[in-house]
């Protein structure tokens, strides 16, 4: 039985506002949302532009699919509500992070429109930016850096993105990275000055 009924629940509203965090960190608070399919190289460019954002002086949290698995999505699979239900908590998860003034990169397949637009509208335009991380599926089989292709080819994997289990594309993203023509630190460079561009327009 479900005994969180939200009509008893009350939203507790602080003392400390988000313009008060944010002009702590001295940055707004945003989230940059990377979807693609796997071996598109979401993490990869997460990963470097977080470093680049720390020598920079801004605190930056990644959220990672394969690292919220391991212990807040641990007990969900990958069938479609599934999928939906690991971005539900992702979206919430994020719009807290953006409350906070961090600069959150969600590195997240999130292969359904619908889940993306939620996510969107739960952390609020503005402070929601995707990026499409794009690379043509022929890519990311020869890339295959966790040998997931082949096993989701045998059968080994059921509902993989790419192969059983489709993936939709964003229709109007706010970055496109087209990692097959692409370096790292060209990807890298595109969504810092996307962050930077976005940082200075204030809370």
């Amino acid at each position: 039985m479900n005994i969180n009924n939200t009509n008893n629940l009350v939203w507790s509203v602080g003392k400390v506002s988000f313009e008060n965090k944010c002009e702590i960190l001295k940055q707004k608070g945003i989230v940059i949302w990377f979807t693609g399919i796997s071996g598109s190289g979401k993490s990869t460019i997460a990963i470097e532009v977080e470093n680049e954002l720390m020598k920079l002086g801004k605190l930056a949290y990644r959220l990672d699919g394969d690292n919220i698995r391991h212990g807040l999505c641990s007990d969900l699979g990958f069938s479609e509500e599934d999928r939906n239900e690991n971005i539900r908590r992702i979206a919430e998860v994020s719009a807290l992070f953006r409350d906070a003034g961090l600069i959150t990169l969600v590195a997240f397949i999130s292969p359904y429109k619908k889940m993306r637009e939620y996510a969107k509208e739960r952390i609020g335009k503005g402070y929601f930016f995707e990026v499409y991380v794009k690379a043509d599926l022929d890519i990311c089989v020869k890339r295959d850096p966790k040998g997931l292709y082949e096993k989701a080819v045998r059968g080994e994997i059921q509902n993989f993105t790419g192969i059983s289990s489709p993936y939709e594309e964003p229709h109007n993203p706010d970055l496109i990275l087209d990692t097959g023509k692409m370096s790292v630190c060209d990807c890298t460079e595109k969504v810092l000055q996307l962050i930077l561009k976005n940082l200075e327009k204030g809370v």
